[in-house]
């Protein structure tokens, strides 16, 4: 799928790739994205995906798919799979170029010898608990290991051992040797390798010791001839480490060039996969693929479109420091990109019965309405019926109408949309006081006069037919957490309210909706058939974004005059 951005705004990474195309240094841009397969991808990924791909892509070069298997105790062939549906999902492909780090195991260790003959590597024995102590702070310079100065001969002996599966876990490790004063604690005799007797979901038995991400990433790049390796922020104080390893193997030029940019962080969400996977566990959340959760499975399962999520992420941009983006970022950009796409209909979500007095029982008056009120001839035109007994909106009459209400109340005027008017003659309530009819009048022309004595042009409100409408269930979707950036508390932070269903009832021209069609309800917002429904009862719509102003408000819309 090809993919063109609204605009390609420049940032400090397409510097950098510039002044490296201009000296020489490399001939073509090779980017990757380095998923773990150890849960599944949310949008801060996908600010990532799109990044890679589209800067490959404006550079006429190539992204690899490279996934970093090197922890097989947190890994799953379910997240492989997943993590290569979502980036085919967002428009992106890397061809041939499907890589794992587990493909280069063998090179790794090679590797990891080879820095051992040079003296830059030696297998330690210290505890977890002995390697903090003797790690230093951030004031205090670490100590060495006492196992820093074994001779080459035993370190290698005790590397191949450890590939033999001799030891058990924890008990040895091999170190690169750097610098335990180093003010960059990351560069403190980093490990390189750890034991693990875990089966690996690619390569089975054959290995009982896994490199670290920091060893196995540099190398890997290196490997595929990656350009440029973009990464997340946090990995700025890693780059040292990054270099030494490829420095210190004589990898041969041109080495990947790191560079790092800032995550996304989205306001009333977490992007922390420790904290997602709390919330599948603990049954806060319906699965991974619930859409109140940031994963792509959510966002795709909640109606949002690819080109809405690139968009978005062309939008924000890429910064140096880290930031938090407004929800409305995403929801302004899912609103441009479904307004032109997606047909309009009309819904009632909380329904109110209304009775027409001076229509007759059986009586159906025949109204043609456009899919597409700006341009009719885009999706061509439905019919909507208009009988004795309609339904409106809950929320459009108000008993005891409050100042700047200007929707229907007794005595009070509406206009149906698409047709006539209506006027409150009376109700009816239950014993609770509570409205459960509205008695009407139906005018062709408004009836109602304004301060200065003109005709009213009374608000327009949309409706459904009792008798030709179908029962639909809706969820409407609100912020996860109740604050914008949330610490993780869920007891505390979470919505109660973050969804909301109802039983509505939907203009028959869309009763055979089929999953993932989407429509914009008018005044509603914009809805899509849930496509792994629970209730088989009834079509289930999910609301994937409101219409940031009232419907009724928007003055330029043509439409309205008709």
């Amino acid at each position: 799928m090809s993919y063109e951005p609204e605009e390609r705004p420049h940032n400090f990474i397409r510097t950098f790739i510039d002044e490296d195309l201009a000296s020489g240094r490399y001939t073509k841009v090779a980017t990757r994205f380095p998923p773990e397969p150890n849960g599944y991808l949310h949008i801060g990924h996908a600010k990532s995906i799109c990044l890679n791909f589209g800067l490959a892509r404006d550079y006429n070069g190539h992204t690899n798919l490279r996934f970093d298997d090197t922890n097989p105790v947190k890994e799953d062939v379910e997240y492989v799979q997943s993590i290569q549906e979502d980036v085919k999902w967002l428009g992106f492909d890397w061809d041939d170029r499907l890589y794992y780090a587990s493909d280069y195991f063998e090179k790794l260790y090679e590797c990891a010898e080879a820095l051992i003959k040079t003296g830059d590597a030696f297998v330690c024995d210290l505890s977890p608990e002995e390697v903090k102590e003797y790690r230093g702070t951030l004031t205090e310079p670490g100590r060495n290991s006492p196992y820093r100065d074994r001779t080459v001969e035993e370190n290698l002996d005790l590397l191949r051992r450890m590939r033999a599966g001799e030891f058990p876990e924890g008990a040895r490790f091999l170190r690169a040797k750097i610098d335990m004063a180093s003010p960059n604690l990351n560069m403190r005799d980093p490990a390189l390798y750890r034991i693990k007797h875990a089966r690996h979901h690619r390569t089975g038995d054959k290995w009982v010791i896994y490199p670290m991400y920091d060893y196995a990433h540099c190398i890997s790049d290196a490997i595929e001839g990656i350009t440029h390796s973009i990464c997340t922020l946090e990995f700025e104080d890693h780059r040292p480490l990054y270099d030494w390893v490829l420095e210190k193997l004589n990898w041969p030029a041109p080495r990947p060039r790191q560079i790092e940019f800032a995550r996304l962080n989205l306001e009333y969400t977490l992007m922390s996969k420790r904290k997602l996977l709390q919330l599948v566990r603990e049954k806060l959340v319906d699965g991974w693929d619930d859409p109140r959760l940031p994963t792509m499975a959510a966002i795709r399962r909640r109606g949002f479109t690819p080109s809405a999520i690139r968009l978005f992420c062309d939008r924000i941009g890429v910064a140096k420091k880290d930031s938090w983006i407004g929800l409305d970022w995403l929801e302004k950009a899912t609103r441009d990109d479904l307004n032109p796409n997606v047909k309009r209909v009309m819904a009632v979500i909380d329904p109110l019965p209304v009775e027409i007095v001076n229509l007759k029982e059986g009586e159906k008056r025949v109204i043609s309405a456009p899919y597409f009120p700006d341009e009719p001839e885009k999706f061509g035109a439905r019919d909507l019926f208009l009988t004795k007994h309609i339904l409106i909106e809950r929320d459009d009459f108000m008993l005891e109408p409050i100042k700047g209400y200007k929707r229907l109340a007794p005595g009070r005027e509406v206009r149906l949309r698409w047709t006539a008017y209506i006027k409150c003659i009376s109700y009816e309530t239950d014993e609770k006081g509570n409205v459960t009819r509205l008695i009407c009048e139906l005018n062709q022309e408004p009836t109602t006069v304004d301060e200065k004595g003109k005709p009213a042009r009374p608000n327009i409100v949309h409706w459904v037919s009792a008798l030709y409408s179908n029962p639909i269930k809706v969820r409407l979707y609100e912020k996860l957490f109740k604050v914008p950036r949330p610490t993780g508390d869920l007891e505390g932070e979470l919505n109660p309210n973050s969804l909301i269903e109802k039983i509505g009832r939907l203009e028959r021209s869309a009763a055979d909706a089929r999953p993932f069609d989407r429509f914009q309800f008018e005044r509603l917002g914009y809805f899509m058939v849930d496509p792994y429904p629970s209730d088989e009862e009834y079509i289930v719509f999910n609301r994937i974004v409101t219409l940031k102003d009232s419907w009724a408000k928007r003055t330029k819309d043509k439409a309205n005059k008709k």
